[in-house]
């Protein structure tokens, strides 16, 4: 769950977004000035700053300039500053997206949901010594590239998204873009060349083990 710090002195404004925000399962941490805001900021794991410029004691520029000082926490302006002056202003301070009032609580929401997502896109995903790059289908060992063909990338990609999970021989072969699988071989061959790039010692497997009768997981955890 998500934690975003909504920062406005309208406080009608602020149960609105906080509705919306908290209906799509979104933590809300509520402030009123610029000051209050900061002090949140600091103390709370904050994952994205929902803040509008015309506030007291420290206004949303200056809240904008001091996070970024700390931090590259996605941040979003929401305010009724409209000019192009005031936007280019925001944005060249380090602001993600400049929305104007009035605005649509499911716009707002629309482009928060789309920053988180392309975020987790853009972020690696680790387990143990092995990485995944879901932006240029890469797979890591220790940095050293494994060389994944596609059905192979595509494969790990989906074990290693659902750590823990356990999937049949033909749920894996669907995730390949295939229709039913008649032949278990196909993806024992995927499994064990995945397993031959990825694991110390194959045959004594660490991180994709096999659930017997039922079929394959990645280890959520790893440990020497």
């Amino acid at each position: 769950m998500k934690n975003i710090l909504v920062a406005e002195d309208d406080k009608d404004i602020v149960e609105l977004l906080a509705l919306y925000l908290e209906s799509n399962n979104y933590t809300v941490f509520k402030s009123y000035n610029g000051e209050e805001a900061l002090d949140i900021f600091k103390n709370n794991k904050i994952d994205l700053v929902l803040a509008d410029i015309m506030m007291e004691k420290k206004d949303g520029y200056e809240l904008l300039k001091e996070i970024r000082a700390i931090s590259d926490v996605p941040f979003v302006i929401i305010s009724a500053k409209t000019q192009d002056n005031d936007k280019i202003l925001g944005l060249n301070l380090g602001a993600d997206v400049y929305i104007t009032k009035p605005f649509n609580p499911l716009e707002v929401l629309a482009y928060i949901n789309a920053i988180f997502r392309r975020n987790s896109l853009d972020k690696p995903l680790v387990i143990g010594d092995i990485k995944l790059d879901l932006v240029n289908f890469k797979a890591y060992k220790k940095d050293i590239d494994l060389n994944l063909t596609n059905s192979e990338f595509k494969m790990l990609s989906m074990l290693m998204k659902n750590a823990g999970k356990i999937f049949t021989k033909n749920e894996l072969y669907e995730c390949l873009g295939n229709t039913y699988c008649d032949d278990d071989n196909t993806v024992m061959v995927h499994i064990f060349n995945i397993r031959s790039k990825i694991e110390d010692d194959p045959t004594n497997p660490k991180y994709i083990v096999t659930v017997r009768g039922l079929g394959y997981k990645f280890l959520e955890s790893y440990y020497e």
